[in-house]
């Protein structure tokens, strides 16, 4: 068997700190604290290595549906996040994009929770190395692309908000989480709502001041 590249072994470490990070925002049902020990003890992220140790004990399920639940302090979900956007659209969006590459999320959690949108990109970052180990530098190409899209469209319009929640009053597994997941992807290139870049537009055809923090 041919050694893995460089970008191979790169991306499989991707997938895995991806599937790490969805790991620890699911619910911790029966066989999570194995899952998330197994990754974490394999992680080259000091940040989700400390979360998958500090998961073990802090993670409960009351804990899990008090932070994320309705009514909780932290949305796990990018609806959340999107103003005016219809649900209906958005989740018609993220489907397109799982039913393309074949995705079955193993959760029960909605289509545009991020635990999903993570374990997504870990989908996508095995997808990429398996192509190249194929020499299809085409479909690796086109996988490598969907995913800078995607992260770009989707995740980073919610995970600066859900990281500096959970600083403020989430557990330190996930605090730990939430730094990794925004170190991953980083601050959305705009900082306005889909919905009020087009009150911005308007209003700017009117000579009004409108910046954007």
């Amino acid at each position: 068997m041919a050694a893995l590249s460089t970008e191979q072994e790169q991306l499989l470490h991707d997938a895995a700190a991806w599937r790490l990070i969805g790991l620890l925002f699911e619910y911790p049902r029966p066989g999570w604290r194995e899952q998330v020990a197994a990754l974490g003890s394999e992680s080259r992220d000091e940040r989700l290595r400390a979360a998958a140790t500090a998961a073990q004990t802090e993670a409960t399920e009351g804990m899990y549906h008090s932070l994320f639940g309705p009514g909780g302090p932290v949305s796990p979900r990018e609806a959340t996040y999107l103003g005016g956007m219809q649900l209906g659209y958005l989740l018609s969006e993220l489907k397109a994009y799982y039913e393309a590459f074949a995705y079955q999320p193993d959760t029960t959690e909605a289509e545009d929770h991020v635990a999903v949108e993570a374990g997504f990109l870990a989908y996508l970052a095995i997808k990429q190395a398996y192509a190249l180990a194929s020499d299809d530098h085409e479909r690796a190409q086109v996988t490598a692309e969907a995913s800078s899209q995607f992260m770009a469209d989707h995740l980073s319009l919610m995970v600066e908000p859900i990281a500096r929640a959970l600083e403020i009053g989430g557990p330190p597994y996930l605090a730990l989480a939430g730094q990794a997941l925004f170190a991953r992807v980083g601050p959305p290139a705009r900082k306005l709502l889909p919905l009020a870049e087009a009150l911005v537009a308007d209003d700017a055809d009117e000579d009004l001041s409108c910046g954007v923090q």
